[in-house]
């Protein structure tokens, strides 16, 4: 009877809502170290690179691709792929953060309007209304090579790039009115100049503006060029103003590019930081305090972090990578997001354990001398951290699970004759 009862729950309201979150979850990776997202997102990436390649490929008539089952078999089960993942994610609309506090239905008609909703729906749709009403597949070429935008979802460079190219919108739409101030201004000039020397083309300004965007953009052709000292001057001119034009959006991008960059790595680092159960009590401000003293760490796979027996003076977060920490009784494996090493900011312990990289790992390393300067400049910080401490270490303290501290560090022998 509660079996039945367990089953039938997945037809209720709540049941679908659970599915529904699963789902999001699967698509959006919304949860860490989700496997199932994981492999879900990588056989889609496989999917999407493969259509590129054939899409590539088929233009090739030596190959004949368009006359193989396979390549149509392939075709077909891409477009089942691609049209079930868009009616999945407008499925899972609702459960998007940005979405909460409207009814489903118009989550949904909000995801359909956004740019990566649209390339979902460009991805599968042109190609079944060509099966319905007979249009030859290799005019739809193009469409599906588009589907290469599609891996913008799944990388986070490309995403941040997309980012840089929303802020700096009006900084960059003012360079290409300056860009086609400069282009306008050389092609009038050329013509006025040599428009009666060169009538083929240079003889009216739009004609004259195929050189001056040649020039300006610094490709420079060689198809047309000056031939009188005034020409060659407007020319000079020209090009040094084409010099300025490109590297001003250039640097624009280039910097917004590593704002972006440490912005969305300084919230990573904050949020590690915050989970750290020694530093959970602080507020903000305790908390960029202690931001402000990490330091980074590079190491590579095999390199020994710390040693087993040595005095602990600082404790790691791992931004990036594994770190396997060598117990008496086996290891222990720390993935990213993860840190170890917090109560040596506040005991002089002995490690009771190696921590060795298992790959390639990024690290931040504070200081038991960095946060003991924090505490001196701001003495609330170090009352919450040692109140905290204090509970840890009474009589019914718990053993945490997400935090290796406790297994980690042993005190360190007493000194002779105690």
């Amino acid at each position: 009877m509660t079996a039945h009862r367990r089953e039938g729950s997945w037809f209720t309201a709540s049941g679908w809502r659970a599915r529904r979150r699963r789902c999001y979850e699967i698509l959006e990776r919304d949860a860490a170290h989700d496997r199932t997202a994981h492999r879900v997102e990588v056989g889609l990436i496989v999917l999407i690179v493969l259509n590129v390649v054939v899409a590539v490929l088929e233009t090739v008539p030596s190959l004949f691709l368009r006359d193989y089952a396979a390549f149509l078999a392939f075709e077909r089960l891409s477009l089942l792929v691609f049209a079930g993942e868009y009616a999945l994610r407008i499925w899972v609309a609702p459960e998007n953060p940005r979405y909460r506090g409207v009814s489903p239905l118009r989550a949904r008609l909000r995801y359909a309007r956004t740019a990566v909703a649209i390339v979902d729906l460009i991805a599968w749709l042109p190609f079944v209304v060509s099966a319905l009403f007979g249009v030859n597949l290799v005019t739809l070429a193009i469409f599906r090579l588009l589907r290469f935008i599609k891996l913008v979802r799944y990388s986070p460079g490309m995403q941040s790039l997309l980012e840089v190219l929303h802020r700096e919108s009006q900084s960059l739409m003012a360079c290409f009115w300056l860009l086609s101030a400069a282009v306008l201004i050389a092609a009038s000039a050329m013509y006025v100049a040599e428009g009666h020397i060169q009538p083929e083309h240079l003889g009216s300004i739009p004609a004259a503006m195929w050189w001056a965007m040649a020039t300006v953009t610094t490709v420079g052709y060689g198809d047309v060029y000056p031939l009188t000292v005034p020409g060659r001057i407007i020319a000079s001119l020209t090009m040094v103003t084409g010099i300025v034009m490109i590297a001003l959006p250039v640097g624009i991008i280039a910097t917004s590019f590593v704002d972006v960059i440490k912005r969305r790595d300084f919230v990573i680092t904050w949020g590690m930081v915050a989970r750290v159960p020694l530093f959970a009590d602080l507020d903000a401000a305790g908390i960029g305090e202690i931001h402000k003293m990490l330091s980074a760490h590079t190491a590579q796979p095999g390199e020994v972090i710390a040693r087993r027996g040595e005095v602990a003076r600082s404790m790691y977060f791992i931004a990036s990578g594994e770190v396997e920490l060598e117990f008496d009784d086996g290891l222990h494996l720390l993935g990213e997001g993860q840190f170890f090493g917090e109560m040596a900011l506040l005991h002089s312990a002995r490690r009771a354990a190696n921590a060795r990289a298992r790959t390639r790992c990024m690290l931040l390393m504070l200081e038991a001398d960095a946060l003991a300067d924090v505490i001196r400049r701001h003495p609330e910080i170090g009352r919450r951290i040692r109140a905290l401490a204090k509970d840890e270490e009474g009589p019914h303290a718990v053993k945490r699970s997400a935090d290796i501290a406790d297994d980690e560090l042993t005190k360190p022998p007493a000194p002779e004759g105690a």
